[in-house]
């Protein structure tokens, strides 16, 4: 049987870094998909230094035709894909009354847009061959207006939550499924240098589990929901927050 093969935005570093290494762990082909495409190529060339089982490419997520882009040589390369996890995202904390209009404009279309536009262009290819997976990382932020990274990062996030009950719904016909995860805070590099100790630590003591969450579990998670037996989840957002957010 073919090695399946996935698509990871956002692939170059923290969480996507994470994402490829298992999905390449777990026996995919990964095409590491990030803006920052030098960093990407790093990590590919540690998965598979001749290329065979990993490779990167330059994606602008704010760009459907990048996606389209990127579709059409997964494809010439490997002549499938199979799976999508849209983990891509940015944002910087800005006051709830100072957002501007540049900057919720930006981070809506890293985060919303880029959403739409893969799930359009992937959704769509998946659809006409009969099957596919996509994986959306979303965020708690998305779920309880958390604004600890911006409120538009927040509303951008409860949008992917929105779209992919949406694509889950249309594209089910197609046996393709629309899955998202919602991570909580998590114990990665960049949390630990951007959030100042004090706070990171009333961060934590804020959690039920009282520790900060696990990016590998993250990409677990994803791998399974990615997984060829996973044709009966569809439009499910699981959680993973420690606590914070239970329905």
């Amino acid at each position: 049987m073919p090695q399946r093969v996935v698509l990871i935005t956002g692939a170059a570093r923290g969480l996507g870094a994470v994402i490829a290494r298992r999905f390449h762990e777990a026996g995919y082909r990964v095409a590491l998909a990030d803006i920052a495409v030098d960093d990407a190529a790093a990590l590919a060339r540690t998965l598979s230094p001749d290329g065979g089982t990993a490779f990167a490419l330059r994606l602008d997520v704010t760009s459907k035709a990048d996606f389209e882009a990127a579709r059409d040589a997964l494809i010439g390369r490997w002549g499938a894909v199979d799976v999508l996890v849209n983990n891509a995202g940015a944002s910087k904390v800005v006051p709830l009354m100072e957002i501007t209009a540049e900057q919720f404009d930006q981070v809506i279309d890293v985060n919303l847009r880029s959403v739409l536009f893969a799930c359009q262009v992937f959704g769509q290819h998946f659809a006409s061959t009969g099957g596919g997976r996509i994986v959306n990382i979303a965020s708690l932020a998305g779920q309880n207006g958390g604004s600890a990274t911006g409120a538009h990062y927040a509303a951008a996030k409860g949008g992917t939550i929105t779209l992919t009950k949406v694509f889950a719904r249309d594209l089910a016909q197609h046996g393709v499924t629309v899955n998202a995860i919602s991570p909580g805070p998590l114990d990665l590099p960049i949390v630990h240098e951007s959030v100042p100790a004090d706070r990171l630590e009333k961060v934590i003591a804020g959690i039920p589990v009282g520790r900060l969450g696990s990016a590998s579990y993250i990409a677990d998670v994803a791998v399974l929901l990615a997984s060829a037996q996973a044709y009966f989840a569809n439009g499910a957002c699981w959680d993973v927050n420690g606590g914070l957010f239970m329905r």
